[in-house]
């Protein structure tokens, strides 16, 4: 390994693991290692000391690292230094770990950003697709993040937690997250495999999840394409709000159900112009995210990137 190109570290912290990867200026990940989380959790001193001393094997083992990006699952302060609700770990809620991680190794800089907003940057600086300096970015997971890049930074809004789309109102005022998170897209395969058993096919008695969702959409099942629809019609309600906002027309989609996005775009693309004016739908863009599984630990180390000129 060539010691004079600058390596970054990249850290995805998850629910239950960490995703860390070593990432050079171009976006390649030359050395990648996934840890559970239980120990962190379960340590005497809480979850922020027990990765603050759990990174050091990480820099004896990377010792040409100056600048680590850490992507966090929720909220966090304006000035990037403190976790103020992580659903995941609530022991690393008001824990300013910027400090911390800056205490105990004064001779590395630290980045911190929320997930989805990490993820954007990742696609910003190493995305395919070149994106331009203003799109949404939005994951569809477990839950609905997103995250807008405006003007080429993070739009952070006035308490640094802008653009929580999850927690939008939709249909039947349920948030979104609830709607069409993982378990929300289950249960409307749930009941349309119930309200048209002679349409599901291999998916009736079978084990449901997101990796058969796709599969047998993939294969033409008329159950899983009505529920890829459905997805499509409520997200697609969610976005025309936002665009009408934010005044962005650029939409990325990452996350593990975008793996089903060709499937919902049909739906998701009719009902966004059907809601707004050629003003925005001239300039529409939908696209897929191309970093796919690495976003989170790429997204991560290009947090390096902000401001530092590289």
């Amino acid at each position: 390994m060539e010691q004079t190109e600058t390596h970054f570290l990249g850290v995805d912290v998850g629910g239950t693991h960490l995703k860390i990867g070593l990432v050079n200026k171009n976006g390649e990940i030359l050395d990648f290692e996934k840890e559970d989380t239980t120990p962190f959790r379960d340590h005497p001193k809480g979850f922020g000391q027990a990765f603050t001393e759990g990174l050091s094997k990480y820099f004896r083992k990377y010792p040409q690292v100056e600048k680590v990006g850490i992507g966090l699952p929720g909220l966090i302060s304006k000035d990037r230094t403190t976790p103020l609700e992580i659903p995941a770990i609530p022991s690393l809620n008001n824990f300013n770990l910027k400090e911390s991680l800056e205490a105990t190794y004064p001779d590395k800089e630290f980045f911190l950003e929320n997930d989805a907003a990490a993820a954007a940057i990742g696609e910003f600086y190493f995305g395919k697709d070149d994106p331009s300096d203003n799109f949404l970015f939005i994951t569809l997971g477990t839950g609905i993040g997103s995250a807008l890049v405006l003007d080429g930074m993070v739009f952070k809004g006035s308490r640094g937690n802008a653009m929580e789309m999850g927690h939008m109102l939709s249909k039947g005022n349920a948030r979104l997250e609830t709607l069409i998170g993982r378990k929300g897209i289950l249960d409307i395969l749930e009941r349309m495999i119930a309200a048209f058993p002679h349409k599901a096919g291999r998916l009736e008695g079978a084990t449901l999840g997101a990796h058969l969702l796709v599969e047998t959409a993939r294969e033409g099942n008329e159950v899983s394409l009505m529920v890829f629809e459905e997805v499509g019609e409520i997200l697609g309600q969610a976005i025309v709000s936002t665009v009408r906002i934010l005044d962005v027309t650029e939409v990325y989609f990452g996350g593990g159900i975008s793996a089903g996005l060709e499937f919902m775009m049909p739906a998701l693309e009719r009902t966004i112009r059907q809601h707004l004016t050629n003003y925005y739908n001239k300039d529409l863009n939908l696209k897929k995210a191309t970093l796919e599984n690495n976003a989170g630990t790429l997204g991560a180390a290009a947090l390096c990137f902000m401001g530092s000129g590289l």
